[in-house]
């Protein structure tokens, strides 16, 4: 309890609760729309090895989720610092043992994670039906392929993302889950129209 009330008090004092909530939300979507991509293309392209295909998939995932984690941490320990100088600055004074201080040093990092593992989990979300077929579980639940399942999860996902965005804008959050969805059968129109011929 204490843990999560100091995270919180830190993440008040940077004002990052607003950029961790975007990374969550980019990140996210970057995750769904790369895995509908791969899936799309190996639909497209009449690959049928599913462990092949979770292979890639993986692959662009932790590929996803590391590139997420390493770009955010390396810039946000960069302004984490810059506010930190300007601060001690304006303060003429040493801050490396404070709050602030304290913040500079792991704000990057809870702000990395975010961006990390947003868009790792929601691939591997989309993943489980084509990792369980291939671990030999049936879904018994759905008459469709593992590919076909993956991209039902997707697209759900993907509204739920434009839901989650609504929510935050206090706007409508059908319209905004729609506009989510219509990106993404944007998205798999284009690789039929361009892979598909």
């Amino acid at each position: 309890m204490f843990l999560l009330r100091r995270i919180k008090f830190l993440l008040d004092i940077t004002h990052n609760r607003d950029i961790m909530r975007r990374y969550v939300v980019v990140n996210g979507f970057d995750g769904a729309l790369t895995m509908l991509g791969l899936i799309i293309g190996f639909i497209v392209s009449e690959a049928d090895d599913l462990s092949v295909i979770l292979s890639v998939c993986l692959g662009a995932a932790i590929a996803l989720g590391m590139s997420g984690l390493s770009s955010a941490y390396i810039s946000e320990s960069a302004e984490r610092k810059h506010a930190l100088d300007k601060l001690e600055q304006a303060m003429i004074s040493d801050l490396k043992e404070s709050a602030h201080g304290d913040a500079s040093r792991w704000v990057p990092l809870l702000t990395a994670l975010v961006n990390g593992l947003s868009p790792l989990l929601i691939s591997l979300l989309i993943l489980s039906p084509i990792a369980l077929s291939v671990a030999g579980v049936s879904l018994p639940f759905t008459p469709l392929s593992p590919l076909y399942s993956a991209i039902i999860i997707a697209l759900l996902l993907i509204f739920l993302l434009g839901v989650f965005l609504g929510s935050i804008a206090q706007v409508s959050w059908l319209r905004s889950g729609l506009q989510t969805l219509f990106v993404a059968i944007v998205t798999v129109l284009l690789i039929y129209l361009i892979a598909g011929s």
